[in-house]
């Protein structure tokens, strides 16, 4: 089947008793079955609870302005209009917090204020937070090796990294992030996760992980020293969840509910998916409501509103420029599990595969998360569009309160 849009007749997936459409289990994350997957994640893998306690949920106050006809550009760069983009890009739900107000907020392909959406590496940037907690009480130590919380890590590629190398993402481990191989190191944490089989076709001699822990011990290699340069891997989120766990001697998902989730007054409890060891995935499967995000989102615009120490968030701020980090983002950097827009805005990002944002703005004080199922694991007009986007409701939203 074909990808579709918001605006598109929507194939049937999962409708009916028993259901016609069913995603497959080896790509379950693809087009177009990633449009219903995302919302759904407790139905197709063994996921844990992040409690949300049982206090009252934040209040998001409202104050809204009907931004659906705002002049934006599409991804080719045509006149558009903001409604146009987010059908274009396959949002499924898209909020906007101006000053911790309510200016925006839309759903779309089935998504409701009750669903929970799957992070992709969003999660990173959850995990990250909570981490900056265990080192404001002095729990964690950035500076200290990995190897002094996790002295199995010796024989492998972490040795002699500090975990302020593994929140920046500059260990010289090497792993390959190629998402469409399935034999990469990324490929083989789908499996090790249980987010995936092994392939049908596979090698039968292939040893496959069984859980994310015995795939991080077989990462012995390294491909430069650790601190020269950054380089996106997923598998560093989960070794620091690791040192988390095994400082604290919770599990990630109690740890997230107790320092970060319940504190926030988030309204819906979320979720992690979990590995037949029961560790819940810290670089990509995480699940919450988009309300929820934007509650995260504002949390770090107010500087970590008491719940994450202030100086780790400046810290955050502050990463090396000068390097092209990502295409879409030709001025950012990386820090403490964060993308930073520019070194002008020192804006933070929480992004995902397929589409996953959220934006904090402290020039602007506004918070935008986008929730999407995208085609492809990445679309760069799409997030440079989506990112002009934001820069134009910023605009709207400015002159407004004039």
């Amino acid at each position: 089947m074909q990808p579709y849009r918001n605006s598109d007749p929507h194939p049937p997936i999962m409708q009916g008793t028993p259901p016609i459409l069913v995603p497959p289990r080896l790509d379950w994350d693809r087009a177009p079955w990633n449009r219903w997957a995302f919302q759904n994640m407790r139905q197709i893998v063994p996921t844990v609870e992040v409690w949300r306690g049982t206090g009252p949920a934040s209040e998001l106050p409202r104050a809204e302005t009907n931004l659906d006809a705002l002049a934006v550009t599409d991804s080719l760069g045509r006149p558009s209009t903001l409604a146009g983009l987010l059908d274009e890009t396959y949002t499924d739900g898209f909020l906007v917090l101006k000053d911790g107000t309510v200016a925006y907020e839309r759903y779309f392909n089935g998504m409701t204020p009750r669903s929970l959406h799957l992070s992709q590496s969003m999660a990173k940037s959850v995990t990250a937070a909570v981490c900056g907690i265990l080192v404001g009480r002095g729990l964690i130590d950035p500076a200290k090796p990995v190897t002094a919380y996790l002295p199995e890590l010796a024989e492998t590629g972490w040795a002699g990294a500090t975990v302020q190398h593994v929140l920046d993402m500059t260990t010289g481990v090497k792993f390959s992030e190629a998402y469409t191989d399935r034999y990469s190191d990324i490929g083989q944490v789908d499996v090790a996760s249980g987010w995936k089989p092994a392939p049908p076709d596979s090698d039968p001699s292939f040893p496959w992980p069984a859980h994310v822990w015995e795939l991080i011990l077989r990462l012995k290699e390294t491909t430069r020293p650790h601190g020269a340069a950054f380089e996106y891997r997923s598998i560093e989120t989960d070794v620091l969840a690791f040192v988390m766990e095994r400082v604290t001697g919770r599990r990630l998902a109690e740890l997230v509910s107790g320092e970060l989730w319940q504190k926030l007054g988030a309204e819906e409890s979320a979720c992690f998916t979990v590995d037949s060891a029961g560790y819940a995935l810290a670089d990509g499967g995480f699940n919450a409501t988009l309300r929820d995000y934007a509650r995260f989102g504002q949390m770090i615009l107010d500087n970590g509103a008491g719940i994450v120490p202030a100086d780790w968030i400046e810290a955050t701020r502050n990463g090396v420029h000068g390097t092209q980090f990502s295409e879409s983002l030709p001025e950012g950097s990386y820090r403490n599990q964060f993308w930073i827009q520019d070194p002008r805005s020192r804006a933070l990002m929480c992004r995902g595969v397929f589409g996953q944002l959220i934006h904090v703005d402290w020039n602007n004080r506004m918070v935008t998360v986008k929730l999407s199922s995208f085609p492809d694991f990445s679309n760069t007009p799409y997030a440079v569009a989506t990112l002009k986007a934001i820069a134009a409701i910023a605009t709207e939203l400015g002159s407004a309160a004039e």
